[in-house]
């Protein structure tokens, strides 16, 4: 997998985001029985401030999400790399994530890993709308967390 890192916000360095998001994606594209060495992802490694102003840009909603994701194309299910490796874009934003870190005791690593899964899932065009859409891709993304040795989220 090829990830593609722009780290805006420097306290990214505290963790290695570049390693972390390689193993997320990893596993997640294998998860859905996909070939990582076949896509290309790009993450932006930023701070509150700037995912709030990509959420109100994109979603009209002014508030900072922890992590967003746009799939580089209208994925079907399974997503053909022939047709375009780009699987997509993903941001994370560090203020967000440390905190609900801290807040759950978690391990900041561990948090990250689980929500770069959760971002990747969406590039694959997995979503939570509905309870069954959401019980499909958590079953997924709690199935592939348990390969990186992080624990049910939910």
């Amino acid at each position: 997998m090829a990830v593609e890192v722009l780290i805006e916000d420097i306290r990214w360095g505290d963790v290695d985001i570049t390693v972390l998001a390689r193993r997320a994606t990893d596993a997640a594209l294998t998860g859905a029985a996909l070939d990582p060495a076949a896509w290309e992802v790009s993450l932006l490694a930023c701070d509150d401030a700037r995912i709030a102003t990509l959420n109100a840009t994109f979603r009209d909603k002014p508030a900072p999400p922890n992590v967003l994701s746009w799939p580089g194309a209208d994925r079907g299910a399974p997503p053909d790399p022939g047709d375009d490796p780009e699987l997509g874009d993903i941001a994370i934003a560090y203020d967000t994530c440390a905190r609900e870190a801290a807040d759950a005791g978690l391990n900041l690593d561990t948090h990250v890993l689980h929500l770069l899964v959760h971002g990747t899932l969406h590039l694959l065009g997995y979503d939570h709308e509905t309870d069954a859409d959401a019980a499909v891709m958590e079953a997924l993304e709690v199935e592939v967390l348990a390969t990186l040795g992080v624990a049910n989220p939910y």
